[in-house]
């Protein structure tokens, strides 16, 4: 029996993995680099320490990282963070997860403040049991490090918990730390991409994960 599920917010929860893309996209604009937003959403789930790289050279990156960090997050709290909308059906499929004993914790790459602002908008303050964002972790996504911070405060082995994520970035980091993920393609990746990731199950959204909650791996 599953205790714990470990489960990403950013495109899983909420519906934001686009409009973290367009932050990007006006924050590189300001250093001269034009990105297609498609670019960038295909690194959403990354936290900056890992996205920076793809698109900014070694040897300018410790200069410009911080500060573009920090423009990246004032843009995306101003004009972005009040068009996050929660996935339909999510408080439903959390409610399902408490009737079946099994424990929520987040484990996100997202920054607390970020967290606390998604919490709210997909009224679930009250449902979680545990939470690990990239201020717990030395290292964001694909590496293991938020979610074996997660599983330390759960008091868990990876064998008793599952994941849960929308991008190959949540199963590679989530099987690093001997866990195994349930995908979603809310986030804009394909049931392929997810299930080639690693991804034992993948479905359309936690809306339909709750309609098949009693044949998923969450109680199989």
């Amino acid at each position: 029996m599953v205790k714990a599920l470990l489960c990403d917010i950013d495109g899983t929860l909420v519906q934001s993995n686009w409009l973290h893309a367009q932050a990007w996209q006006a924050a590189f604009a300001e250093l001269g680099i034009n990105l297609e937003v498609e670019e960038l959403r295909r690194q959403i789930g990354k936290g900056g320490d890992q996205l920076i790289p793809v698109f900014v050279s070694w040897w300018k990156r410790r200069q410009v990282e911080e500060p573009l960090k920090e423009f990246r997050k004032f843009i995306f709290q101003t004009e972005y963070l009040p068009r996050v909308e929660p996935i339909p059906r999510v408080r439903e499929f959390l409610l399902r997860l408490k009737r079946a004993g099994i424990r929520l914790a987040l484990a996100s790459s997202a920054g607390k403040q970020d967290l606390l602002s998604y919490k709210k908008i997909a009224g679930i303050e009250d449902l979680i049991d545990e939470e690990s964002s990239a201020d717990d972790a030395q290292r964001s996504k694909p590496h293991p490090d938020i979610f074996e911070a997660t599983l330390e405060r759960l008091r868990l082995k990876p064998a008793e918990v599952l994941a849960l994520g929308d991008t190959p970035y949540d199963a590679e980091a989530a099987g690093k730390a001997g866990v195994w993920t349930i995908g979603v393609t809310t986030g804009g990746w394909s049931r392929e991409d997810l299930l080639a990731a690693g991804c034992i199950e993948v479905y359309r959204n936690v809306g339909e994960l709750l309609d098949r909650f009693e044949e998923s791996a969450l109680v199989r």
